[in-house]
């Protein structure tokens, strides 16, 4: 009633009070009944509402006033043609009536009864052969019976008043949809053990009250049921990123992938650019696109070799490459930021590889990552970066396609294409497209690429050994999943928490693999 105007509540609790106040009239009503004849064969004879009775014998069983025993009678409700067939008749014998000794055109049979009547009516006495149709310029109904027996009205009647009627009869008026299953319950009634006129309320907990004044020696405490269930613990409920996340994670695991340790959000500049081969002028470096720390502003653990190696290598190149020929700093190597990309933890793991000696490697990660820019439907400042990458001898593009063909078509994706791109650490760079059914389209879906040996080698990865690698957001495929066209209703402050408990389970159209 909260927020209500007052006369309003005041309604409400008189309909309350008077709906509690009927309740206690039929449960004093079956106990007189009871007291009176000692037992009830049908509790339909009190002349009580069913409802109300079904409420009280619950009511008074629970405290073992009286034993009941409910009974179910299959019967059968009446629409409104069948019954206006109970005093009117059957449609096809008021359509025999209609039809005089001689005869009568089809037309004015039709509307003398009307067309709904007549063309029942006349069907049904047609079946059963007390009518007949003689076609000429003037179609002509004539009979061929001199009189008739409305059965139909007759089976009607019978259900109505609750009489048996043959089920193959009743299946007919159900084929003809005049009859509906409407069973009737009621309730067999004897005296139960704890039998009285008037129902002692039971108490239900044990109260400080009772125990220091004695009470509870004489109070009546209802019986625990042990069988009831209880209520269903609110538990948490997994985020549609979540659900998809793991999805994805399980088809990187069916080929063998091994997932990277992502839980740094913060890194340096230095794994997070440099060691990708990304020129320090970058714009992708500037503050308008990357959000750099205040505190800790700068990082100085690094492998002192191997940062050496990276400069000479963006300053003067090497390894087939001129490098980009500027003055390499320290101080924009060193800056942190909130990580743009899970590549950096890519180039970490790779460097770990490299120094432990190389063997054939799948990695993937899955996880946030920060960008400054503008929010709209499609853009936040921080999303998901799906990663993939596969370290071996002798890889080439060709391996790269087929790889992104197998991963794809285990989400069900099958139609792709493949656009030459630029990306500073791949050569060559491909963007990945695919055909969107609903918007009739082919979309951009991914990036991918080889890494290049000016950030391979430089770690000291052999130089036969190549690095393909792909990455897309988790964001744009839950959003097809869920049907979502705006990405601050899935993830971020003003995400509707109902979403998050009602949405459906993640299942992705996962091909076989095989």
């Amino acid at each position: 009633t909260k927020g209500l105007p007052r006369p309003c509540k005041s309604i409400r609790k008189g309909l309350i009070m008077a709906d509690d106040q009927a309740k206690l009239a039929v449960e004093s009503a079956v106990l007189n009944a009871l007291n009176t004849e000692g037992t009830i064969s049908d509790s339909r004879t009190l002349g009580l509402d069913a409802k109300l009775v079904a409420g009280a014998v619950r009511s008074l069983g629970s405290y073992e006033m009286v034993v009941a025993e409910e009974v179910t009678i299959n019967g059968w409700a009446l629409n409104d043609e069948a019954k206006s067939f109970l005093t009117a008749g059957s449609a096809e014998a008021r359509c025999f009536a209609a039809v005089p000794i001689g005869g009568i055109p089809l037309q004015t049979l039709k509307s003398t009864l009307g067309a709904a009547v007549a063309d029942v009516g006349f069907k049904q006495a047609m079946q059963q052969k007390w009518l007949a149709l003689e076609k000429g310029e003037v179609p002509m109904v004539v009979r061929k019976v001199e009189s008739v027996v409305d059965v139909v009205q007759q089976q009607l009647i019978a259900l109505e008043k609750g009489q048996e009627v043959p089920q193959s009869d009743v299946d007919k008026l159900k084929k003809r949809k005049l009859v509906s299953p409407s069973p009737t319950k009621y309730f067999k009634l004897e005296k139960g053990p704890k039998f009285a006129l008037e129902k002692v309320k039971l108490a239900t907990d044990l109260t400080q009250e009772m125990i220091l004044k004695g009470t509870w020696k004489q109070q009546q405490f209802k019986e625990y049921n042990f069988n009831a269930l209880g209520l269903p613990p609110s538990g948490g409920h997994l985020h549609p990123l979540l659900k998809v996340r793991k999805e994805f994670r399980e088809i990187f695991f069916s080929m063998g992938f091994e997932e990277m340790p992502t839980n740094n959000f913060v890194e340096s500049s230095f794994w997070n650019f440099d060691a990708l081969f990304q020129p320090q002028q970058h714009p992708a470096r500037d503050a308008h696109d990357t959000f750099f720390m205040t505190t800790p502003a700068t990082s100085d653990k690094f492998p002192s070799d191997y940062l050496e190696r990276v400069k000479a290598t963006h300053m003067h190149g090497g390894y087939g490459s001129i490098g980009y020929n500027y003055d390499w700093k320290i101080a924009e190597a060193q800056k942190n930021l909130m990580r743009t990309h899970t590549t950096a933890v890519s180039s970490r793991m790779l460097y770990k590889l490299a120094q432990e000696g190389f063997k054939p490697k799948k990695y993937f990660s899955i996880d946030r990552v920060f960008r400054n820019e503008a929010v709209d439907r499609t853009h936040l400042a921080e999303f998901h970066q799906i990663e993939g990458v596969i370290c071996d001898k002798g890889l080439t593009l060709s391996n790269l396609i087929g790889v992104l063909h197998e991963f794809f078509q285990r989400i069900g994706i099958t139609q792709l294409r493949f656009k030459p791109a630029f990306n500073p650490y791949t050569e060559p760079s491909m963007e990945i497209f695919s055909f969107h059914p609903k918007l009739k389209k082919w979309v951009e879906i991914g990036n991918s690429g080889m890494f290049r040996p000016e950030m391979m080698e430089p770690m000291g990865m052999p130089a036969d050994v190549s690095v393909i690698a792909w990455g897309l957001s988790l964001e744009r495929p839950t959003m097809i999943l869920y049907d979502v066209d705006n990405i601050r209703d899935l993830f971020g402050h003003k995400v509707n928490l109902s979403m998050v408990k009602s949405n459906p389970v993640c299942r992705l159209q996962l091909a076989s693999g095989e």
